[in-house]
């Protein structure tokens, strides 16, 4: 076991599950992650979450956190804007995310008809009822207690500068232009780690003693079909899947090519985390 210093590189939210992300300076952390990450889900008319994996179009959907709004935005359309103080007042329904039925707050008419619009399908927004837990997969947490909101299964998403950059290297070698880290859709990214070490990371101290953040990194992330879709433009293709495929196949996920590692709060709740915070990484291989 040892200690790597380390540094926040970059933070990122997405509000609306699936949608683009916001590029932060400065976050704060809450029991399910970062503040306003993943507390909106676009579902179909069963409840069932819809994400760019069926519909890469959600990837031209912008948010943008106002002083009491989100704001979206997308191509040929007027912005919407939802209240971000939590209403009980909408019917409340049943919201599907993977295995998890969980209750949720219908956000109206006006917004689904914008997605549904969009998107060119019955779409509703739903909003994650602050009230309710929902727990991660205890198989992965040695007894710690976490849970999250429409996250896929974990508060927060870990990834390295390294890693990317290793990424792109081998794709430059097989002539294919480099990719963004927005197209892994991580929380926290780290600099000053070696490519993927992320992978042995177990515990994570952030902005020193004093801030209290403690994070423990849980679970590699097995990725889909995401990372094949180009942010700017929704356009598909498949040489990251192509690449992440020939290096990236991890035992611990069922041999999964995997880019990041999801993460759950273990301390520093209400704590601020900042671009360019000081972290150590506690390695064991």
């Amino acid at each position: 076991m040892s200690l790597l210093e380390c540094r926040v590189a970059a933070l990122a939210v997405y509000p609306v599950k699936s949608c683009a992300g916001i590029e932060l300076t400065q976050a704060q952390l809450t029991p399910t992650g970062l503040q306003w990450d993943r507390q909106w889900m676009v579902v179909d008319e069963q409840g069932v979450f819809l994400s760019q994996r069926e519909l890469p179009r959600m990837a031209l959907i912008h948010c943008a956190l106002r002083t009491s709004m989100l704001e979206l935005r997308a191509p040929g359309m007027l912005a919407l804007h939802v209240p971000l103080a939590f209403d009980d007042s909408g019917p409340p329904l049943r919201a599907q995310v993977w295995a998890d039925t969980v209750k949720a707050q219908d956000c109206g008419t006006v917004a689904a008809q914008w997605l549904t619009d969009f998107l060119g399908r019955p779409a509703r927004l739903v909003r994650f009822d602050p009230r309710r837990q929902r727990d991660c997969d205890a198989r992965w947490l040695a007894g710690l207690p976490a849970h999250t909101a429409f996250a896929d299964g974990f508060p927060l998403l870990v990834t390295s500068t390294a890693s990317l950059a290793e990424l792109n290297r081998r794709l430059h070698a097989r002539g294919v232009a480099a990719v963004a880290m927005a197209r892994f859709r991580p929380n926290v990214v780290l600099d000053g780690l070696a490519a993927h070490d992320e992978d042995h990371v177990r515990g994570l101290r952030i902005g020193g003693t004093a801030s209290g953040i403690e994070l423990r990194l849980v679970k590699p992330c097995g990725r889909c079909s995401i990372p094949d879709v180009e942010p700017a433009t929704a356009r598909v293709g498949h040489a990251v899947s192509d690449e992440l495929a020939s290096y990236r196949s991890d035992p611990r996920v069922n041999g999964a090519a995997t880019f990041g590692v999801n993460a759950v709060v273990v301390s520093g709740q209400g704590s601020m985390l900042t671009v360019d915070d000081l972290a150590q990484a506690e390695l064991g291989f």
